[in-house]
């Protein structure tokens, strides 16, 4: 694959949101006809303590003091169209400056980019965030376009296979790839166990990156560490379809987390990656740092345990986790920045799961 990632950026919504504080407005959309009882309160307030997370950004949110600090979510659930509507006016924005400071660290202008691939799974409507870029940055009218849409938190992987296709097709070529989620647009109502977890993680963001087709002998001295792609992998896990879902209903889209997920990812992860790197002449041991999509702490568990690795190993991942949330398919880009301004050794195995259940994987050095 011939492919280098020669600038990286990211971006979050001005406010953002203590753990704690979230917890009492998921108690409060909860069971909006009626008062949570004390025992349904303490378990929301549970579910919200042992989520890995500290803090959430949301495009939402009025400035700390505002009483209320959203007004977005009542007594009853906006509509799926209410919140499309609140996607398209905050979504370019966000994606925005995370392009931005993509360009600003490659140090190379608008003028040079030939392909635009964006990625998303929160929000539909055309025109989209890709022709609000095309005219803010702006681009060239011949831009070629491409949506990687609904594949899930692993998209940006999905979105980097993509953007490889066309820098090993065409040398000249110059991607933009852009992720952009704002997940705390599907806040669901009513007691359900997979949709108040999936409340208490997910969170708002963006993500960006440059790339070339330049081999390495021809790049840049400035290349950012980690920023050559080598290879990409796909695992469809057998007998898994129900495990993990991303569904479209009449207030917004609704995940489906089943608590198997950590057992299967436990039962198939290593077997599948081993027989993968020794395609690519590595073992695991072999893999000098690690950016895994933190879907929850018990997927994170379930990797370390699986792949018997150092919990230090995936500390980025959880740092990530625990400061902005899971903000679905920026998450992994949020990661392997954390791992590019630590220095962190190569090679490095970036990691994501998404309905199906699938997993994806992508070798960098």
């Amino acid at each position: 694959m011939s492919l280098t990632i020669q600038g990286l950026g990211t971006a979050l919504p001005p406010e953002r949101i203590a753990q704690g504080d979230a917890a009492t407005i998921a108690a409060e959309v909860a069971l909006p006809a009626q008062t949570p009882s004390p025992g349904q309160r303490r378990l929301l307030e549970t579910l919200h303590r042992r989520s890995g997370v500290a803090n959430r950004h949301s495009v939402l949110l009025q400035p700390p003091g505002s009483d209320p600090r959203q007004t977005f979510f009542g007594a009853t659930s906006p509509g799926t169209g209410e919140r499309m509507r609140r996607y398209a006016l905050e979504a370019p924005h966000l994606a925005l400056r995370a392009v931005r400071a993509a360009l600003a660290q490659a140090g190379l202008s608008a003028e040079r980019i030939t392909h635009l691939v964006t990625v998303s799974c929160s929000g539909f409507h055309a025109p989209g965030v890709d022709l609000a870029l095309m005219a803010a940055l702006p681009l060239d009218a011949g831009v070629a376009r491409t949506h990687v849409g609904f594949m899930g938190c692993h998209g940006a992987l999905n979105g980097l296979r993509v953007a490889a296709g066309f820098t090993g097709a065409q040398p000249e070529a110059c991607v933009l790839l852009c992720a952009v989620e704002l997940c705390s647009l599907h806040l669901q109502y009513g007691w359900d166990g997979e949709r108040i977890v999936a409340n208490a993680l997910f969170a708002d963001g963006a993500a960006a990156l440059v790339a070339t087709g330049e081999p390495p002998e021809q790049a840049a001295p400035t290349t950012p560490p980690l920023g050559r792609l080598l290879a990409s992998g796909s695992l469809l896990v057998p007998a898994s379809t129900e495990a993990m879902s991303w569904g479209i209903g009449d207030h917004g889209f609704a995940m489906g987390l089943s608590p198997q997920v950590p057992d299967l990812i436990g039962e198939h992860l290593r077997p599948w990656l081993e027989g993968w790197l020794a395609g690519h002449n590595l073992s695991l041991d072999a893999i000098g740092s690690w950016a895994v999509h933190p879907g929850g702490p018990r997927i994170l568990s379930a990797v370390t345990k699986g792949l018997g690795l150092d919990p230090g190993l995936i500390e980025p991942s959880r740092s990530v986790l625990r400061d902005y949330g899971n903000m679905s398919s920026p998450t992994l880009l949020f990661i392997l920045e954390r791992l590019q301004r630590s220095g962190a050794p190569g090679p490095c195995l970036a990691m994501a799961f998404g309905p199906g259940l699938c997993i994806e994987v992508a070798l960098l050095a």
